[in-house]
C-alpha cells in the first residue's frame, strides 16, 4: 500500500525537544525526520510515502519531555483523507480529538500482522458523498497505525 501522508507538529517553546527529530536516526521505529516550518509558535513537517515507515511516531512524541505537553497539537493528512486530523496529549498520550462534521472510518483488518494497520479515511460526513460499504466508523484493527 502506498500511501503519502503528511504529519505537522505545533508547539510551544519546543525547538530542543524537536530538534533530535529533524535529523535521521535508524534507532526509531519510524523512518524519516521533520523539517522545521517558519512559524511564529514551533512547527516542524514530516512526510510518509508508505504506511510502514511511519508506524510508531505517535508513541515516540508522546514519550518525548515536552515543556507544555497541553498546547502540542500533531495535525495527520493522508493522502485519502478529506481534510487535517488532531492528535493532543490528554493524560500523557496523544488522542484524535474529534472534529465537527467529520468521522474516521476503517478498512477490514488486514490478514495478518505483515501488512502494516490502517489508520482508516477522515471524511467530512457534511459532503455529501457516500461511505464504501467495506468502511466502518469502528476501529477494525487494534494495531495503532501511527
Amino acid at each position: 500500500m502506498s500511501r503519502i501522508a503528511q504529519v505537522i507538529v505545533l508547539a510551544k517553546y519546543a525547538d530542543e525537544v524537536m530538534e533530535p527529530l529533524t535529523r535521521p536516526d535508524e534507532s526509531r521505529s519510524w523512518q524519516g525526520h521533520f523539517e522545521p516550518l517558519d512559524l511564529f509558535v514551533g512547527g516542524w513537517v514530516v512526510e510518509f510515502h508508505r504506511v510502514g515507515p511511519r508506524t510508531g511516531l505517535l508513541k515516540h512524541l508522546e514519550s518525548l519531555p515536552w515543556p507544555d505537553p497541553g498546547h502540542v497539537q500533531v495535525l495527520i493528512h493522508d493522502e485519502e483523507d478529506d481534510c487535517f486530523g488532531l492528535w493532543m496529549i490528554y493524560d500523557g498520550a496523544l488522542v484524535e480529538v474529534p472534529l465537527p462534521r467529520t468521522q474516521r472510518f476503517h478498512p477490514p483488518a488486514p490478514p495478518s500482522d505483515e501488512y502494516a494497520p490502517s489508520p482508516g479515511y477522515l471524511w467530512r460526513t457534511d459532503s455529501g458523498s457516500g461511505v464504501p460499504a467495506d468502511l466502518s466508523a469502528e476501529r477494525q484493527d487494534p494495531r495503532p497505525a501511527w
